[in-house]
């Protein structure tokens, strides 16, 4: 469970970190008011990956910091010393579907699908409202999220409410 000093730890799944788990990383941590500490990971990033400009664009557009955003494999949050996650999302189809590593401390699963915003052949102008889109779809589940009462944040609890939140 969650207190005052120790933030609910979420990792936001998706195939190569450079779009939707980018955005969900970057939205929790502004909206998380410290209750919850962000993260994101790839099952498999493109080597050189980086989050996708007209993500970063939007974000900064919206007032979301994007210091310190970077493309990373999951494996690095399946090590013995990284930090241990409470909750794990996986925001792409892809990624809901692969075999995960074995996370440390067994921490809550759900599916959060998204449309990939960078998919396609549209251009960049339709791209970018679609990154705009993904956002406040994404903004939406988290504001569900972080508004929850404590006990539903709980870890007997987790599970089942990051679960009913896809739902909406």
């Amino acid at each position: 469970m969650t207190t005052e000093t120790t933030p609910l730890n979420v990792l936001f799944l998706c195939t190569h970190n450079s779009a939707r788990s980018v955005l969900a990383e970057a939205l929790l941590n502004a909206m998380g008011q410290g209750r919850f500490k962000a993260f994101s990971a790839g099952s498999s990033p493109r080597e050189n990956q980086k989050p996708h400009p007209l993500g970063l664009q939007v974000l900064q557009k919206a007032g979301i910091s994007t210091e310190g955003l970077r493309s990373k494999s999951w494996d690095e949050f399946a090590a013995a010393d990284a930090p241990k996650m409470d909750l794990i999302i996986t925001v792409c189809d892809n990624a809901a579907g692969e075999v995960c590593p074995i996370w440390p401390g067994h921490p809550a699963t759900a599916h959060w699908g998204y449309a990939d915003p960078s998919e396609g052949e549209s251009s960049d102008e339709e791209k970018l409202e679609a990154f705009r889109q993904t956002l406040h779809l994404i903004k939406r589940r988290l504001e569900l999220l972080i508004n929850l009462p404590a006990d539903k944040l709980a870890k007997a609890m987790l599970q089942t409410t990051a679960r009913e939140l896809a739902k909406d």
